[in-house]
């Protein structure tokens, strides 16, 4: 899987999944003793840290037990680390962190952020045992460039595909283009360009190897144009 995509280009890879919800709900709030934050800052994460420790212990050893059964490790092969707003699974293949955040938009409100990383065996990632412990999990796959893209080279490439009404590619931007927003004809998915990520977004939750073959199809895509396909070979 990873090792289709250059290395030159590619710094690493991530598949991120989100989820969230209302602070008051969380185990460790206790009505009538706590208050809901009505700011985001590291005071008011750090309670957080706190009302969700149940909840992101209870994650964390439901997906060590998932991850160590259904593919075979052993005791010295995964770890488990539980502090504060965050659990991070350490595997020999692949590492999982979950992160507890307060929305910035709406402190009421929480979200969770789960991010599989440094994918080290693309075989595994192909595997029934690997898709069943990750289904429905990840909603983006984030490709971190080595040295950047312009993303006012990517709008240009694409507004010139679209006056010849070539290659099936759309692009929207704001005003001092910090990234850009691409549509691929058949694809269901939105690519975001920030410069120095290529970031492919998806409807729905699927597996690692689900989100791979639709951003297959987003390569192929991006081949018609050399700028484009110089981003991600």
């Amino acid at each position: 899987m990873t090792g289709a995509l250059p290395s030159s280009i590619i710094a690493g890879i991530s598949f991120i999944g989100r989820s969230g919800g209302v602070v008051k709900t969380l185990g460790g709030f206790r009505k009538g003793h706590h208050t809901v934050p009505d700011a985001v800052n590291a005071t008011t994460n750090a309670f957080l840290g706190k009302l969700c420790a149940g909840e992101l212990t209870e994650e964390g050893e439901t997906l060590f037990q998932r991850v160590r059964t259904g593919l075979g490790y052993k005791r010295k092969e995964v770890s488990l680390a539980v502090a504060g707003q965050s659990a991070v699974l350490a595997a020999k293949d692949f590492s999982v962190e979950i992160f507890y955040a307060l929305e910035e938009g709406d402190p009421t409100r929480f979200a969770v952020t789960t991010t599989l990383r440094e994918l080290r065996n693309a075989d595994l990632a192909r595997t029934a045992e690997f898709a069943e412990i990750f289904s429905g999990k990840f909603l983006e796959i984030s490709f971190g460039l080595k040295k950047g893209a312009s993303v006012e080279a990517v709008i240009d490439a694409i507004e010139a595909l679209e006056a010849q009404d070539d290659g099936g590619l759309r692009v929207s931007y704001p005003s001092d283009c910090s990234e850009c927003e691409i549509v691929v004809a058949g694809v269901d998915a939105r690519v975001r360009c920030t410069g120095g990520s290529l970031e492919v977004v998806f409807p729905r939750g699927s597996g690692p190897a689900e989100l791979m073959e639709g951003f297959a199809a987003v390569r192929g895509a991006f081949a018609i144009s050399k700028v484009l396909g110089g981003l991600i070979g």
